[in-house]
Formats: structure tokens, C-alpha cells, sequence
């Protein structure tokens, strides 16, 4: 269980902090609640208590986690599956994992797609999300400003290698 303060992730809307515990009724059903906010852009969620595991909540990574990843970013090779469908699944369920690793990928090989052919609204979407739930989490893990992060985080991912 999280307290008042701890920094935490949410999978699909990236890192913020549990700003308050509240209980309340919805529909008959009374429970307490996460109330989530994001620094960056001020969103705040609702998250029922008990099924935070499931919703896949967790810490921040450590800062020497952060940087590791920083650093294996130009390393990361990405695979680039011609079906739309398919790529878009396939990077839907990275994005869900929670991994960061995985986020970097989703991330990585859509940028590597934007420079060979333009993204479809869908993935250019999809790209904005997933830089929004990478850089929030760098950002409050090392306790660096948005700018500074956004700058390493883009400069990592145009490095080589691209693909396989």
C-alpha cells in the first residue's frame, strides 16, 4: 500500500504522486481510493485501492535505474512489423506492461517509423503517450526538470542502432 507523497507509476499515464487516500461510495459500493496526480500536465485519477496491483501501480524506478536506462536507449535495437494492426497491438500491450524498457522500444521504433514514413494519427498518438509516460518517470526518479530529460530521452533514441 502507497501513502500520501510516494511517487508512483501508472501504466498507461506515466508517473506522478498520491496526492490524498479518500473513501467514497460509487454505486452502492464504498471503497478508498488513490487520488493520483500527474506534475506535469495536472491530471488527477481515481484509483480504487484494491485493484491497483491489477491496474499495474508501482514505485518509481530508483535513479540508477533511470540512468541505466538512459544509457542502454541507443543500444536498443527494434523489430518493425509491417501490419498496422499488428504494430499498433503489439505496441499497445508494451505500453500496458508498465516497462519502462518496453515503453523506450514502443517509442524508439515509432520515431525510426516517423522518419522513414509518416505515423499514422493513431501512432503519432500512441508516440506522444508513451513519451509523456517515459519522460514523467525520468523526470521525477532523477528530480530533473521536463526540458532536460525531453532533451537526453530524444537524444538517446536517434542513436544507432535503430533496427534489425
Amino acid at each position: 500500500m502507497f501513502s500520501v507523497g510516494d511517487p508512483v507509476v501508472h501504466p498507461m499515464h506515466g508517473a506522478g504522486v498520491i496526492d490524498a487516500i479518500v473513501r467514497e461510495s460509487v454505486a452502492g459500493v464504498t471503497q478508498d481510493y488513490y487520488v493520483f496526480k500527474m506534475p506535469m500536465n495536472g491530471l488527477l485519477l481515481k484509483i480504487p485501492i484494491a485493484n491497483s496491483d491489477a491496474i499495474g501501480i508501482r514505485p518509481i524506478i530508483a535513479p540508477a535505474e533511470a540512468e541505466a536506462l538512459l544509457v542502454a536507449i541507443p543500444y536498443m535495437t527494434v523489430e518493425q512489423e509491417s501490419n498496422w494492426n499488428r504494430r499498433y497491438r503489439e505496441n499497445m500491450a508494451r505500453l500496458k506492461s508498465g516497462d519502462l524498457y518496453e515503453v523506450a522500444r514502443v517509442i524508439k521504433s515509432l520515431m525510426f517509423r516517423d522518419r522513414r514514413r509518416s505515423l499514422s494519427t493513431g501512432e503519432r498518438k500512441m508516440l506522444h503517450s508513451a513519451r509523456q509516460i517515459l519522460i514523467s518517470e525520468l523526470v521525477l526518479s532523477k528530480h530533473d526538470v521536463y526540458q532536460d530529460i525531453e532533451a537526453r530521452v530524444d537524444q538517446a533514441m536517434t542513436q544507432a542502432p535503430f533496427s534489425t
